[in-house]
C-alpha cells in the first residue's frame, strides 16, 4: 500500500505578489489550469495508491479541501498547529497511517514542485518501492542540470540495483566552484527533498535518532480530534516538538552509520522546485522572442520577458529581461536576474503592516469567496460569491452595518427574526448589531455586492454564533 503524503505548509513569499502567506503558490495554477497541489496527486495516476495524507496549516485547511475535491481525492488532512519543518510533519503522518496496525510505505512529495516528465518519474518511484522492500530509506535525487548553489546535494554510493544507489554522503549547499565541481564529477544529485520508506521504519529510525521528535508527535495525537475533513493534533504537546527536516533529523544520522540503509534514485524528468519568477520562467513555454506571456498582454519591441497580468490588459515597449506580475492590489516589475530576491521587498511590506503582504485582495472561505473591490474611511464594497448549498456563519458586527444587494442566483437571508429570499436586483440593509446569515439554496452560484459601512470594517469584527465549518465563537440563546 502506497500513501502520498503532501507537504503542503509552505508560505512561498519568493513568488509574491501572486504568491502570498494567507493563498501560498501549492494553491495557485502556475504551470497549467490545475494548482500545484491538484497537479501533485495527478501525476500519479496510474500507480496503486491508498487514500492521501495532506498536511497543512490551520490557515489553509478549507483550501486544501476545497481543491482536494475538486480532483476527487480528500484523504486525510493534518492540521499542524505551529510548523516544525517536515521531520515531525512526516511523523505524525505515519502515526496516523499505523494507528490501526497497517504498515504502508509513505510516499512523501512537496506539494509546490513541477514535473514535467511523469512516465519517467512514477519510474523512479517503482524503483524506489524496490529499496523500500529490503527495509531501506529512500530520497530521490535530481541530475543537475547546472551547478545551482541554492540546493544541497547527495553523492551517490555503490549500485543497489538497476536504478538505486546507496547514499554516500549529504552535503550543503555549495559554493559557484564547488557546485561546478559536483556537477563535473557526475557523482552528485540535488537533494529534492522526496522521500519513500515503510511508516514503521521511518518510525524507527526517529526513535533512534531523535526520540524527543517522535515523543513529542505520539502525544500531540494521543487523542485525535476529528473536525469535519480534518484530523487536529494536541498544540501544546506538538509545540514541544524539535524543529528539524527529515535530512538533518533521519537521513543524515542514518548514513553516517550505515549508508546502505539510505539509498537515491537518479531522477532526471524535469524537476524544478519554482522557487523564483525566474525559475517559472525557465521553464514556460515562450515565443520566438523568449517571452512567456499569461493573462491579456499586447507587446512590442520585448524580449526575454514572463508577463503575468492577472485583471488587465498590460502593454510593453522595448524592454527585455524583465519579470512583470501585475495583480489586482499589487504590482511586480523586477529583472529576471533579480527576482529571487523580491522576499525582501514582502518583508519591507511585513514592516510596514501591509495587507498586500499576506492578503489577496480576492480571500477564499469555505463557502466561496469575497472581493474587496473598493473601500474608504468608512466604507468599503465587497463582490461576495457562494457556492451552491453554501451558508455563511449566523452573525453579527459591533461596528458596522450592511447592505447587501444581490446580482445573481437566489439568496436565504436571516436578518433579525426574519427569514426570507432574496434574487436578482433585491436587497436588505443590516444594521449595526443584527444578527444576520446568508445561505444560498439554489443550483448556481450566488452573487452579491455587499457594502459596509461603520468606524471599523476589519474582519476581526464578526462574531459568530452558529456555523456548519465549526468557526462558531458563541451559542446563539433562542427565546
Amino acid at each position: 500500500m502506497l500513501i502520498p503524503v503532501l507537504m503542503a505548509g509552505g508560505s512561498g513569499t519568493r513568488l509574491w505578489p501572486l504568491s502570498r502567506r494567507l493563498f501560498p503558490k501549492q494553491f495557485l495554477p502556475l504551470n497549467g489550469r490545475q494548482t500545484m497541489l491538484q497537479i501533485t496527486l495527478e501525476r500519479l495516476e496510474g500507480l496503486e495508491l491508498a487514500p492521501s495524507i495532506t498536511i497543512c496549516n490551520e490557515e489553509h485547511r478549507f483550501i486544501v479541501a476545497e481543491q482536494l475535491r475538486q480532483i476527487g481525492e480528500l484523504g486525510k488532512i493534518i492540521l499542524e498547529p505551529i510548523g516544525k519543518n517536515t521531520a515531525p510533519a512526516v511523523a505524525l503522518s505515519a502515526l496516523v497511517a499505523t494507528e490501526k496496525g497497517d504498515d504502508p510505505t509513505l510516499l512523501v512529495l512537496a506539494a509546490d514542485h513541477v514535473i514535467q516528465n511523469e512516465a519517467e518519474f512514477q519510474c523512479a518511484i517503482v524503483e524506489g518501492q524496490k529499496a523500500v522492500e529490503q527495509g531501506r530509506l529512500v530520497t530521490f535525487g535530481v541530475v543537475p542540470q547546472s551547478p545551482h548553489t541554492g540546493y544541497g546535494y547527495i553523492k551517490q554510493g555503490q549500485a543497489l540495483g538497476e536504478r538505486a544507489f546507496s547514499v554516500d554522503s549529504f552535503v550543503e549547499k555549495p559554493d559557484a566552484t564547488t557546485a561546478q565541481g559536483y556537477v563535473d564529477s557526475k557523482q552528485y544529485l540535488w537533494n529534492s527533498g522526496m522521500f519513500m520508506f515503510k511508516a514503521s521504519r521511518y518510525l524507527e529510525v526517529l526513535e533512534q535518532f531523535n526520540p524527543q521528535i517522535l515523543s513529542s508527535c505520539r502525544a500531540a495525537i494521543n487523542e485525535l480530534e476529528s473536525d469535519l475533513d480534518f484530523i487536529r493534533v494536541d498544540p501544546q504537546e506538538f509545540e514541544k516538538c524539535i524543529d528539524q527536516s527529515i535530512d538533518y533529523a533521519v537521513m543524515e544520522p542514518l548514513c553516517a552509520e550505515n549508508n546502505n540503509s539510505v539509498a537515491v534514485v537518479p531522477l532526471d524528468a524535469g524537476w524544478n522546485d519554482v522557487g523564483s519568477w525566474a525559475s517559472l520562467y525557465d521553464i514556460a513555454t515562450k515565443d520566438e522572442q523568449g517571452n512567456c506571456f499569461k493573462g491579456d498582454v499586447v507587446s512590442h519591441n520585448t524580449e526575454n520577458t514572463y508577463i503575468h497580468a492577472d485583471s488587465r490588459l498590460v502593454t510593453t515597449l522595448g524592454i527585455r529581461d524583465l519579470v512583470i506580475v501585475d495583480t489586482p492590489d499589487a504590482l511586480l516589475v523586477s529583472s529576471v536576474e533579480a527576482s529571487q530576491d523580491v522576499k525582501d521587498v514582502v518583508n519591507k511590506l511585513k514592516n510596514k503592516a501591509r495587507s498586500e503582504a499576506t492578503v489577496h485582495r480576492e480571500v477564499y472561505r469555505p463557502w466561496g469567496k469575497y472581493d474587496s473591490i473598493d473601500n474608504g474611511k468608512r466604507y468599503q464594497v465587497k463582490r461576495i460569491t457562494v457556492k451552491p448549498g453554501a451558508k455563511l456563519s449566523v452573525q453579527m458586527h459591533h461596528h458596522r452595518a450592511e447592505h447587501w444587494i444581490v446580482v445573481s442566483g437566489c439568496a436565504k437571508v436571516t436578518n433579525g427574526d426574519k427569514t426570507f429570499l432574496l434574487t436578482e436586483n433585491q436587497s436588505t440593509y443590516i444594521p449595526i448589531g443584527e444578527i444576520h446569515a446568508l445561505e444560498n439554496p439554489g443550483k448556481v452560484p450566488l452573487e452579491l455586492i455587499e457594502i459596509q459601512s461603520g468606524g471599523y470594517l476589519g474582519e476581526d469584527d464578526i462574531v459568530r454564533f452558529e456555523d456548519i465549518y465549526g468557526r462558531a465563537e458563541k451559542k446563539l440563546i433562542k427565546e
